[in-house]
């Protein structure tokens, strides 16, 4: 890493995207995507980083914004990576100061983030999951249509009814590859009930289908659909928790902490015997761009939230239909 200079100041912004359309899962719905972005200026190169709070984590923009502040002196001071783990928590504030860290790090150096984060290789394109927002049967069998030449889909859900709106995503994406993502809003009964029916419709994966804290009902659970572990994975302290549940973990930066953090949850997971998803929350190519880095060789990769913004921001992640291409400089790394 290059040296801090005394120069080094961070300040946060916050910023709105409109979404095209409204974005539904079974927790809610929202027609904007609101993030926190930290800047760190060291003499003049500066170095970026975006996050998203969660009120389901017990984030908000105030708070995190609050977060991010609290750092200001010590990243003045010289903070790295190392540091800021113990710092602050996992979570949306310190995913935003630890990507822009790395970020600064590459404007620093003039090297590419595979070489900074010290990666086996240069970054590759990666083919993304688009998301069908939750809605009625109808709705959702139209959405497949629009979608139907995409090669995966994701589908939110929410318990009952769930298996005609499957279904009738199936009949009009026959050849799509299917995954769900319940947020947490099933029950056991739910997935005893749609497993069997899932896996005859070639659904790969359920993510999260029962509430975090409330999974062990997972244990000895023999679904027919491999299962994913979203809320209830968050950095590598919730790992041995997922041992016997969940054959997935879906790695996130806004719950890692960053990007520090995910590439050793995702060490540490591979050696555990996990596959790897990557995901996103819905936010700009900014938040995206170190969630590539993660997604290099992930079994499933879902960084399409700014697909769904009515406008990204300049310069954004190259998207050529599912393919997501490593990020140029000036957006991040």
């Amino acid at each position: 890493m290059a040296a801090p200079s005394a120069k080094r100041t961070l300040t946060v912004r916050r910023e709105i995207f409109p979404i095209r359309g409204t974005f539904r899962i079974s927790r809610g719905a929202k027609t904007e995507a609101h993030v926190v972005v930290a800047e760190i200026d060291d003499g003049g190169t500066v170095g970026r980083g975006e996050c998203v709070p969660y009120a389901r984590y017990g984030e908000s923009i105030d708070g995190v914004a609050a977060q991010i502040e609290s750092v200001a002196d010590a990243i003045a001071a010289g903070m790295e990576q190392e540091e800021l783990l113990e710092a602050l928590p996992p979570g949306a504030a310190r995913n935003a100061v630890d990507c822009a860290l790395w970020d600064l790090a590459c404007k620093l150096t003039g090297q590419p983030i595979w070489q900074v984060a010290d990666l086996d290789a240069p970054l590759a394109p990666v083919v993304t999951a688009y998301t069908l927002s939750l809605d009625t049967v109808e709705n959702m069998a139209a959405a497949a249509r629009a979608s139907a030449h995409r090669p995966l889909l994701k589908l939110k859900l929410t318990g009952d009814g769930d298996l005609e709106r499957v279904t009738a995503v199936r009949e009009n994406a026959p050849d799509a590859r299917l995954i769900v993502d319940a947020n947490e809003g099933w029950t056991l009964e739910h997935l005893k009930r749609f497993g069997d029916a899932f896996a005859r419709l070639q659904v790969e994966l359920i993510e999260q289908p029962l509430p975090a804290g409330q999974d062990d009902a997972l244990l000895g659970f023999d679904c027919p659909v491999p299962l994913g572990a979203d809320e209830s994975c968050h950095d590598r302290s919730t790992l041995d928790e997922l041992r016997g549940k969940y054959g997935v973990v879906n790695i996130k930066l806004d719950k890692t902490g960053g990007l520090t953090e995910a590439l050793r949850l995702k060490r540490a997971a591979e050696e555990a015997g996990f596959d790897i998803m990557v995901g996103c929350m819905l936010a700009t190519s900014l938040a995206m761009a170190p969630g590539v880095v993660i997604a290099q060789g992930a079994k499933l990769v879902d960084l399409d939230g700014p697909l769904w913004l009515a406008r990204d921001r300049e310069p954004g992640l190259r998207y050529e239909g599912e393919t997501v291409f490593p990020p140029e400089a000036g957006l991040w790394g």
